[in-house]
């Protein structure tokens, strides 16, 4: 009992540990956001002067607008991308559903310096000039894998026999698409849609490579600042607050969504 007490404690004690190397910092550079002051080690007081600063920064505002424009559109491309290309790897042949799948994994894999600079030498080579058209296109070859790997899974649990009989009982290939296997999939298809927002939203690396001059987004924008600008304290912080709602919605949302479909099962 004692031996088992004590390895619960250390197991314990190294969780711990953990989540304070991991969450301090954020958590450090959440309160500064609000110091009144300049300073990063004393507390001067309660204040909102960088949040505010951040609506009078144009170049910072177009970097907010710009990352938002790109992963909202992304998010929406790589979503149906995704979706398409899963339902039809359902559909296939095992060696062409793996082939693909093994391919699918490779922008997961691959380091992100390795995809950003090799869509860099694709639009160069090809003659597209750089900017918000291919940044968004970098995004979608990045964002597109994860949305596959998401629904995947959920496709594998549904019942094909479902599809058919709606199909023999009149409907058309679309219809059941629609009707049958969509609303089934809806939960994972959100995960993934939810998984590629904040993956677009997170980027620098790629975005760095791929934007183009004179078009930023948050992460570059502050890679580029010549000195720090106590602003990007409440910068990140809202960027914190954003990828957190996103990722409780991606855990919370399909539970809920399961919940329901039991429910109605009963």
């Amino acid at each position: 009992m004692e031996k088992k007490r004590f390895s619960r404690f250390l197991s314990g004690g190294y969780l711990a540990l953990v989540l304070v190397f991991v969450y301090l910092p954020i958590i450090y550079m959440v309160i500064f956001s609000f110091n009144d002051s300049k300073s990063m080690l004393n507390f001067t007081g309660f204040s909102l002067r960088w949040y505010e600063s951040i609506s009078k920064d144009r170049f910072m505002l177009e970097s907010i607008s710009n990352t938002f424009i790109v992963a909202i559109i992304s998010t929406a491309v790589s979503t149906v991308l995704g979706t398409v290309t899963a339902i039809g790897l359902s559909k296939s042949r095992r060696l062409i559903r793996e082939v693909v799948l093994e391919i699918n994994n490779l922008p997961i894999m691959n380091p992100d310096i390795v995809t950003a600079i090799g869509l860099m030498l694709l639009f160069t080579s090809i003659k597209i000039t750089t900017g918000m058209p291919t940044l968004i296109l970098a995004h979608v070859s990045f964002c597109t894998p994860f949305v596959i790997l998401s629904i995947m899974p959920k496709l594998r649990q549904l019942d094909d026999n479902v599809a058919e009989a709606a199909m023999d009982l009149g409907a058309t290939p679309f219809q059941a698409l629609v009707k049958i296997i969509l609303p089934q999939i809806y939960p994972a298809i959100l995960s993934g849609a939810l998984i590629a927002f904040s993956m677009s939203l997170d980027d620098f690396v790629v975005s760095y490579f791929t934007k183009g001059e004179g078009l930023n987004t948050i992460s570059t924008y502050v890679y580029t600042m010549k000195r720090y600008n106590y602003t990007v304290n409440a910068l990140s912080t809202i960027i914190v607050v954003v990828v957190a709602v996103v990722l409780i919605l991606v855990n919370l949302i399909p539970r809920l969504m399961e919940k329901k479909a039991n429910k109605e099962e009963e």
